[in-house]
């Protein structure tokens, strides 16, 4: 209740008492100096009627007080019930609408809250059923070569290629927890952007330096279109992250002596950042799955990797108020677009 609201009520209760006090004096006055028994018994039977309409007025207002509790109660079991029709004008100027608005305002957000709180918890049972089975298989085969090597002779070179196998799946497994740990911070919101006007050449420098030896291996060629001093309001640690990815995905995709094509194209209220490949492309039916977490495509199945990448990248660009598109064709390369507010 604003205060307003309690010195009104305070100087209509004040006015009440002096107008109360005012009328018995009065009635004293007039029976002190009236000596005529009509005239008593007139102001008797005033006094009398009056007392008679403030207890009539008290039943009056403790009925309505009543009546006015019991619908309110009413409406409140309907909601728990979780009956949302109720039969009240929202719109009427009187108190119980006023009410009733108000409890339809608190019930919509114990719902809301309700439904987030569901569909939190469905999504902490999808994540955990996704890394249930993501470390599942390089588990079962460490585990496989551990028993192979604790109970068989196996030759040197055999062995060797046991142990080197078995570090493979311990990498993966790493790799593994490492972009979990990237997607707790990234969901939770707990990892702090620094913005601030940073040279994006050097952004997608620390990206490729992370796919350089990947890209060689392939002898896939990388050329970079940036002019030196393009500045762009960014975290450069974390866009070097979302960059990393994409030009990850293109060289995981893109077959032998293929080529990656990074363009920097300043624009008037963005900076796109094109990341071209001459891979495998990807179908138009998948253009929106490819950012879900843990995602993998059928025909990419047998590929390295846990579908983290790009859902990754597309979380730390938008956090930037930027956005990521792709364009691609099956079998005529990907161009994944990076926007970043200017």
């Amino acid at each position: 209740m604003g205060k307003k609201k309690i010195r009104e009520r305070a100087v209509v209760f004040s006015l009440l008492c002096v107008m109360l006090v005012l009328m018995a004096g009065i009635i004293f006055v007039l029976w002190e100096n009236v000596l005529r028994m009509e005239i008593r018994l007139l102001l008797l039977c005033l006094t009398g009627g009056m007392l008679a309409v403030a207890v009539l007025w008290m039943v009056y207002v403790k009925r309505e007080v009543g009546d006015f509790a019991d619908r309110v109660c009413e409406t409140l079991d309907s909601l728990i019930a979780g009956k949302e029709e109720l039969n009240f004008r929202p719109y009427e100027e009187s108190p119980e609408a006023r009410v009733n608005g108000k409890l339809m305002q608190l019930y919509d957000i114990l719902q809301e809250g309700r439904r987030k709180s569901q569909q939190d918890r469905q999504d902490f049972q999808e994540i955990i059923s996704d890394i249930s089975h993501q470390v599942k298989t390089p588990i079962a085969n460490i585990k496989m070569f551990h028993e192979i090597l604790s109970g068989h002779q196996l030759l040197p070179d055999k062995k060797s290629e046991f142990i080197e196998l078995m570090g493979m799946q311990i990498s993966k497994i790493d790799f593994l927890m490492q972009s979990l740990v990237k997607m707790s911070r990234l969901e939770a919101g707990t990892f702090a952007l620094h913005m601030k006007d940073a040279n994006l050449y050097d952004t997608i420098a620390q990206a490729l330096s992370s796919v350089w030896a990947k890209a060689e291996h392939k002898n896939i060629t990388i050329d970079v279109e940036c002019d030196s001093d393009v500045m762009v309001k960014h975290d450069s640690k974390w866009t070097a992250e979302a960059f990393m990815n994409l030009l990850d995905n293109a060289v995981k995709y893109t077959p032998t002596n293929g080529n990656i094509t990074v363009q920097v194209k300043p624009w008037q209220f963005y900076t796109r950042i094109d990341i071209i490949d001459s891979g495998i492309g990807i179908s138009k039916d998948h253009y929106h799955n490819v950012f879900k977490r843990f995602y993998r495509a059928p025909e990419v199945a047998a590929e390295e990797g846990v579908g983290l990448g790009l859902y990754l990248a597309r979380g730390i660009i938008t956090r930037q108020k930027g956005y990521i598109s792709v364009k691609s064709e099956t079998g005529g390369g990907t161009t994944f677009s990076v926007y970043l507010p200017s």
